[in-house]
């Protein structure tokens, strides 16, 4: 394998790693810490993809490097919208 395709692999990687470590918190309602994993591999995902140049790779892991203030953000929307001002 070349290094292009295991730097590739690598990121890809990384990615879904950090996609598997919500699932506990976002499916199945379970408080858990994992997500704080987030922040150790997309930064190694988003150096894997940028050594490759393959910037959706990059883009998508920094998208779930900041996913944690991406989902708050999100619900405290939801809640403002649903439920007005306190």
């Amino acid at each position: 394998m070349t290094k292009e395709k295991v730097f590739k692999t690598l990121s890809l990687g990384c990615l879904i790693i950090c996609v598997l470590v919500w699932i506990p918190n976002l499916v199945f309602q379970i408080p858990s810490p994992l997500w704080l994993l987030t922040f150790v591999f997309a930064p190694f995902g988003i150096g894997f993809a940028a050594l490759v140049k393959q910037y959706w790779l990059a883009v998508a892991n920094i998208l779930k490097f900041f996913s944690f203030f991406i989902f708050m953000f999100l619900g405290y929307l939801i809640n403002y919208l649903t439920n007005g001002i306190p």
